[in-house]
């Protein structure tokens, strides 16, 4: 187990310095400007260490590890595509973005197609998006202090939900460049030194000197398992185990375990697994071994991650702090560099998960590896403060996802959406844009927390990249053709949503389309809109000349204002707002 009291105090550290420098931060900020863009003025590398601590999510500190315990080398495309993400910001969107003068989704949509209703379907989409990214978010939250302290998992999802809100509403999130890069240091410190030296810890083992041979998942010492929710456990190899007086003798095969069920495995036998997951070594150690269908979801998760990034709300504001089109860009190099240097570290708690802590493959708790690591390999006060360094990362990889999100959608909704004529409250907003994603988080369920986030960058790759993509490079976009595109793409995507919540552990081929959907609903979205936008060709807006070479101008050339919203909308001819 985990060290509570250690792993508590490394939390209430972590968000008491969130929260404390941000409130010192935010003394220096006056305008608008300075708080949603920053003066427009942040540097580049600056500017790429709050992006990374914003992006940087409890799929990346936690799920990541967690699909590598269960997965194997398959897992590895989770990262890859996380990080690849911005490599296509980086060529397709971040400088013409930085030139709209769009702050946000809805703001580019309304400047370059000349829609309102198009910007209020937009706005919903965006809040969509969002809710999907925080339910995971606020799922793992529970399933941390689950871990760290043994409280019900419905507290720890409110307890953050409670933080987030806290966070939001006093203001501390006003330096937000400097809060996200903090956590980004944070998040990096408290995966690399454990990472380290649990790994020197592994090395000085004899028994795992000699890796000619991949080790099988077993139990290297008298285990007893806990069951807090139903499960089905596959076994390959027989296993002698007590439940409770009674002992078992378990052929291979699939076996249904009830809530409450305590299982004691003796030293050294073979660890059965959650059905669904592999427990085959060599299949574990081995990419694309279910074949064709195989192949299909990896392709899908690399679609899905690698057009996704471009289309979560709380990513592309963060482009507009930077001075120019080329910042922008500069910006986005680094954080490749910074994503890549940190993806690293989980993948080796994945490694070392499977020989220390195999009782998370029954559990299906695989996502809280890198919780329980440090005390299992240790077991002494060193591994208790490692623990607590890897609890602490975990809050503020929560912290810093879920606060950006909230920030975001309740900045979105608040200028934008109105009751009986009048505008809402940012606080009332922010309180509802949290309310619904933790009632959603609320019930507890085994999806891994990667796979959850995946289908997030779904969404956002099925909707806003054709718009994004096509609007930025291809004058002959319409405002019918990208809502049309975005309807059919995130319709896709959310009957894909409903259909996992009945696949359960089933394995098929509709089951692998409902959880990985993107290489199917990307490229819908993307034809649809083409062919709309062909069909109603007569509507394209008449400024579309002015506001294509907004986009694509250099800098020197001072076609950028620098004035936030649908700057290039307001400078466009007033001929074309019949389309809205």
């Amino acid at each position: 187990m985990v060290s509570s009291s250690w792993s508590l105090l490394g939390i209430v550290l972590i968000v008491a310095a969130t929260l404390g420098i941000g409130i010192w931060g935010s003394r220096s900020a006056r305008t608008t400007s300075d708080l949603s863009a920053a003066r427009q003025l942040v540097p580049e590398e600056r500017n790429a260490v709050a992006i990374s601590g914003e992006y940087l999510s409890a799929a990346s500190f936690l799920g990541v590890a967690g699909l590598v315990l269960k997965d194997g080398a398959d897992a590895l495309w989770y990262p890859i595509g996380f990080t690849a993400g911005y490599l296509a910001l980086m060529l397709f969107v971040a400088a013409p973005m930085r030139r709209s003068g769009a702050y946000t989704l809805p703001d580019f949509a309304e400047a370059r197609l000349d829609s309102l209703h198009l910007r209020a379907l937009c706005t919903v989409l965006v809040v969509v998006i969002g809710w999907l990214y925080l339910v995971p978010q606020l799922q793992a939250a529970g399933l941390a202090l689950a871990a760290i302290v043994g409280v019900p998992y419905w507290v720890g999802v409110c307890a953050v939900a409670m933080i987030v809100l806290t966070s939001v509403l006093t203001g501390a999130l006003r330096a937000v460049t400097l809060v996200q890069g903090f956590q980004y240091w944070a998040k990096l410190f408290a995966i690399t030194l454990p990472a380290f030296v649990l790994f020197l810890v592994f090395l000085t083992e004899p028994q795992h000197q000699a890796l000619d041979e991949p080790l099988p998942p077993v139990f290297q010492r008298d285990t007893t398992v806990h069951l807090d929710t139903d499960v089905r456990l596959q076994v390959r190899e027989p296993v002698w185990l007590a439940d409770g007086a009674d002992t078992l003798y378990l052929q291979p095969g699939e076996y249904s375990m009830a809530a409450g069920t305590e299982l004691r495995f003796p030293a050294g036998a073979a660890t059965p697994v959650v059905s669904g997951a592999d427990p085959n070594n060599a299949d574990w150690l081995r990419p694309q071994n279910e074949g064709f269908r195989g192949l299909f979801e990896t392709y899908s998760v690399f679609i899905a991650t690698f057009l996704g990034t471009m289309g979560l709300p709380h990513v592309l504001a963060r482009f507009y702090t930077n001075p120019s089109g080329t910042g922008a860009r500069r910006t986005t190099l680094y954080v490749l560099v910074m994503l890549g240097a940190f993806y690293l570290f989980p993948t080796i708690f994945g490694l070392l998960s499977r020989l220390y802590v195999p009782q998370l493959l029954v559990t299906g708790e695989a996502d809280a590896a890198v919780l329980l690591l440090p005390q299992a390999m240790l077991g002494n006060w060193a591994g208790g403060l490692l623990a607590a360094i890897t609890a602490a990362g975990a809050f503020s990889a929560f912290l810093s996802a879920s606060s950006g999100l909230v920030m975001s959608l309740a900045s979105v909704l608040s200028s934008r959406v109105a009751w009986r004529g009048l505008k809402l409250d940012f606080r009332l907003v922010a309180a509802l844009a949290c309310l619904a994603p933790t009632l959603l988080a609320l019930p507890e369920d085994n999806h891994d927390i990667a796979r959850s986030v995946g289908l997030a960058f779904a969404m956002a790759a099925s909707t806003f990249c054709p718009m994004l993509v096509l609007g930025i490079w291809w004058r002959g976009l319409t405002a019918a053709g990208a809502a049309c595109g975005m309807v059919a793409g995130g319709s896709l995507v959310l009957i894909a949503v409903a259909l996992t919540q009945f696949a359960g552990d089933s394995v098929g081929w509709w089951t692998t389309l409902a959880r990985q959907p993107a290489l199917v609903t990307v490229p819908i979205a993307f034809a649809v809109t083409y062919l709309v936008s062909r069909a109603t060709r007569a509507r394209v807006p008449d400024g579309v000349g002015r506001v294509m070479l907004r986009l694509h101008a250099p800098d020197r050339l001072g076609f950028f204002d620098g004035r936030l919203g649908a700057g290039a909308a307001e400078q466009a001819p007033t001929k074309g707002r019949h389309h809205r």
